[in-house]
Formats: C-alpha cells, sequence, structure tokens
C-alpha cells in the first residue's frame, strides 16, 4: 500500500515536493503506511506567507458582509460531507467514527460563531464626549462637541500552528474567525495526520475563500520557526503541548507577535460521596477514554473524596474492561489505537512509572483484548496514587486514568489548585454547597459540575489557565474576536 503525498496549498494551488526530511506516517489500526508529511520545506512557507500578504489589502477592505458568505457555503459543504472527513480522520488518526464525525460538527460549530462576524466586530461610539472652546469666536457660540468612537479592524496576516488529536476541529477554532474579521491565514497542521486537514481547506477554497486568504503549509519545527519569526507575519495561534507552547510563545512574542497557544493539561474530577454515581461512572469513564484520552480536556485524575472510593472504582473498572478497543471503524467499537507508536510507547512507559512509584495498577491496559497490530492500548487505572508521582503530576495524552484519595472537599481542591496545569476540573455532587465551593475556588478555566467533558461552545473562549495557556486573549468567542482584530480609537471634533 502506497502512501499519499501531503501537499501544500498556496494560493489555491497545491505545491508538492521540495528538499528536506519526510515524516511517514501509518495508519494506526493497521500499522500500512497511510502519507507522507515534509518536515522542512520552507520555501512553501515562506510563499505561503507572501500569498497571504499579498491577499491581504484587498480582503481586508471587503465589506464584512461579503467575508462571510464563504463561510455559508462551507458549512453547507461540511454538513454534506462529514462522512468523508470523518472516514479520513478515523484512518489517518484512529478517533471512532462516532469521535470523527462528533470534532466535524464541533468545528461545524466554529463555522456558524464566525459567519456572525458582522454584529461580532462592531465599534463603539460616545458622542460628545467632551467639549473644547478653543476655535469659538465668542463666547456664545459655546464650545465644539468631541465624539469618540472604537473601530474592530485586522491584524494582518495570521498564523496557525495546529495538534494531531483534533485536526479537522482545532483550525476551526482559528481560520474562519480570522478570515471573517478581514485577516489572511497560513495553517500549518500536525506532520502525523495531514490529510483530513488538507481536505477540510479544499473544501474551504471550493466553498469561495479567495486565493491567498487562506494558505497551508505542511512542515516540522524548521517550518514552524520560519513562520512565527517571519516578518510579514502579525499573529500567531497555537494548540499542542506546553513544552512547544512556552517555546512558541516567547519566540513570537520577542519577535513582535500577537500570540495564543493553548497548551497542555492535567485534569482533575473529584467525586464526592453525594453524587449520582451513574452519571459519576459514566462521565469520568467518558472523560478519560475517549478519544483514546489523547485530548487536553481529558479527565486523567478522580479525586475520590470520603467513601465515593468504595463505589466509584468497582464501577470504573467494570465499565472500562467492558469496552472494545478496535479499529475506530469497527462495529460496536468504544475506543480506537493511539495515534501513532510513539504514544503507544509513551502511554507503556507512564504505565511502567507508575507501578514504579508505588501506585496500584487495577486495570492494565496492555491486557486488554484488542488487536494485536497497530497502536493499541486498552484503558488502564492506577489506585492510591499520590500527588508527586509522574501518573498524577504529568500529562500522558493516552487512556490511563488515576485515582487519589481526599478526606473532605477542601482537601480535594488544595490537591487540584497544586498542578502546574489549570485547563479543566470537575466536581460530581448532588449538593449545590459544594459545587458553589468548587466553582469559586478551583484553579481552573474550564468547569464542570455533573459534566464529565466541559468543553466550551464556539460563542465561549476556551479557557485554560496557568501552564495550560500563554497568551492574554483565549481562542473562540469573544476573546477569539479580539484576538483576531485591532482597536483603533478615533476622537473627531468637526469645526
Amino acid at each position: 500500500m502506497s502512501a499519499t503525498i501531503a501537499s501544500n496549498l498556496v494560493a489555491g494551488e497545491r505545491l508538492t515536493g521540495g528538499a528536506g526530511s519526510v515524516r511517514h506516517n501509518i495508519n494506526p489500526a493497521t500499522g500500512q503506511p497511510i502519507s507522507e508529511a515534509p518536515l522542512s520545506n520552507t520555501d512553501a512557507a515562506e510563499r505561503a506567507v507572501q500569498a497571504a500578504r499579498a491577499a491581504y489589502p484587498e480582503w481586508a477592505a471587503t465589506p464584512v458582509g461579503d467575508r462571510v458568505q464563504p463561510l455559508f457555503r462551507y458549512k453547507q459543504i461540511l454538513e454534506a460531507n462529514v462522512d468523508e472527513l470523518a472516514k479520513i480522520i478515523v484512518a489517518e488518526h484512529g478517533k471512532t467514527t462516532a469521535e470523527a464525525i462528533g470534532s466535524v460538527r464541533r468545528g461545524i460549530d466554529c463555522i456558524e460563531f464566525a459567519a456572525g462576524a458582522p454584529a461580532l466586530t462592531m465599534g463603539r461610539t460616545l458622542p460628545q464626549i467632551a467639549v473644547s472652546s478653543s476655535f469659538c469666536r465668542t463666547q456664545d457660540e459655546g464650545g465644539v462637541g468631541i465624539d469618540s468612537q472604537i473601530d474592530r479592524v485586522p491584524v494582518g496576516v495570521c498564523v496557525g500552528i495546529t495538534p494531531f488529536n483534533f485536526p479537522v476541529m482545532v483550525p476551526m477554532w482559528m481560520w474562519p474567525m480570522a478570515v471573517a474579521c478581514g485577516n489572511t491565514f497560513v495553517l500549518k497542521p500536525s506532520e502525523k495526520d495531514p490529510l483530513s486537514s488538507i481536505r477540510a481547506t479544499e473544501m474551504a477554497h471550493d466553498a469561495g475563500i479567495p486565493k491567498g486568504v487562506l494558505n497551508l503549509v505542511q512542515g516540522g519545527p524548521d517550518v514552524v520557526n520560519h513562520l512565527i519569526k517571519h516578518p510579514e507575519v502579525d499573529a500567531v495561534s497555537f494548540v499542542g503541548s506546553t513544552r512547544a507552547g512556552e517555546y512558541i510563545y516567547k519566540t513570537a512574542a520577542a519577535h513582535g507577535k500577537r500570540v495564543q497557544c493553548m497548551c497542555g493539561a492535567k485534569n482533575h474530577s473529584i467525586i464526592m460521596p453525594d453524587a449520582n454515581r451513574g452519571a459519576a461512572i459514566d462521565g469520568v469513564l467518558g472523560s478519560a477514554f475517549g478519544n483514546s484520552g489523547q485530548r487536553c480536556l481529558a479527565g486523567s485524575v478522580v479525586v475520590c473524596v470520603g467513601d465515593s472510593a468504595d463505589w466509584l472504582i468497582p464501577g470504573l473498572v467494570e465499565a472500562a474492561s467492558a469496552i472494545k478497543v478496535d479499529r475506530g471503524d469497527a462495529p460496536g467499537c468504544g475506543m480506537g489505537p493511539m495515534q501513532d507508536m510513539e504514544g503507544k510507547e509513551r502511554v507503556h512507559e507512564a504505565i511502567e512509572k507508575g507501578v514504579e512509584q508505588g501506585a496500584t495498577l487495577v486495570l492494565d491496559g496492555r491486557q486488554h483484548q484488542m488487536p494485536s497490530c497497530g497502536c493499541f492500548v486498552g484503558p488502564t487505572i492506577f489506585d492510591h496514587a499520590r500527588p508527586g508521582m509522574f501518573i498524577v503530576d504529568e500529562e500522558i495524552f493516552g487512556p490511563v486514568l488515576t485515582i487519589i484519595r481526599a478526606n473532605d472537599l477542601e482537601d480535594a481542591i488544595e490537591m487540584v489548585n497544586k498542578s502546574r496545569y489549570g485547563n479543566m476540573a470537575v466536581i460530581f455532587t448532588d449538593s449545590g454547597n459544594a459545587a458553589r465551593k468548587f466553582k469559586s475556588t478551583i484553579g481552573a478555566g474550564m468547569l464542570g459540575i455533573n459534566v464529565g467533558v466541559p468543553a466550551p461552545m464556539a460563542a465561549f473562549p476556551f479557557s485554560g489557565w496557568k501552564q495550560s495557556f500563554y497568551g492574554d486573549l483565549h481562542a473562540n468567542g469573544e476573546d477569539g474576536v479580539r484576538f483576531f482584530t485591532r482597536s483603533k480609537v478615533t476622537v473627531a471634533r468637526w469645526l
């Protein structure tokens, strides 16, 4: 089986070739070759930036009502081709079909929100903010009124660097709002699963996005460095690991860019003794093992308060043991493979560290019934872990759930707040008082109350805290509008 060459899309045209190293990708469910992505073709990146810069003046001057018309058409194209995109995602990433379809539909939510740019980018005015009398001939003429207004204007050429775990959805956090606001865009998708990003971008061109307004380039660190340091790039949006995000934030900001970096996480779920048992088990199960744990909203640590562990752990072990681990399009599949062999090895190493550091391995995902080929790891559960252990403190990005114990809610909140991450935290409880205390004191930007994965819809920001985010303005919602626009203030008087 031959691999597809991942191309660049610059000014509406496909570009392939270029010297340099190449990443060879496999279908994670079969181990068969699926794609080859160039890693160091900075020539293509340069052409993409120049195409975006050339297209910018005319696009920025296009009325906002006209700029969003391709987005309306794009939404229709996506709706008609969800299954096509989902099949590509399943093949190159390993998601289940249901997860792949869901991720595309969450991307469509972002298109719908961005299409509201005519209302979202409105400015504000304040007439007669002051009176100036310096130009009056006589005292009787009175003062001259001064008016002020603020307009939202485009930033310029924007770059998006996106991760492997949501190859269609995450780019749609960025470029639809960026272009609706009058910017032009260069997308650098993950080199691990590039085909779905290419197809989704081709569909955007089919919808009428003008040449040069949306470009896509393949690449690794060389290309990223070229883009984030480029003098013609004005803003950089990133989703990925904390290590990479910190570097990109510091480097791009030092080169004068506006930057937002959504980064890693270690998310906690607090289970109170009074929680609805079925809801808590289902919520934790879906949060920890959905997408094979490969998402920054995975609830990978459970804090059992009081005697909640007595019923939660047996319920989790029973439910997790019953998950069918298989290729994503297999009938009844509940969990697909890791995205690549490196991911599988990373999870195996984390399991070994958990055992070595003294946690109790109550469910070993390495022994789960699953295909022998590919990148499969089954659901894994540790009990009696402690803060300071690798499996408690560090992001694993795989189907490993770690359970720690707390005496009461105050103890649990203190444990959660000691984490260097602050992406998401969840509580399951029937107590309004406990939920209110959790909401007001927990140190995370996205909270769930009896909700396992509190992923914000597109109208709200993806609001990580601490080392889960670098920047001032988050993706999506009002923050996304503000990130992709500048404020221009005018003070005027007419004599």
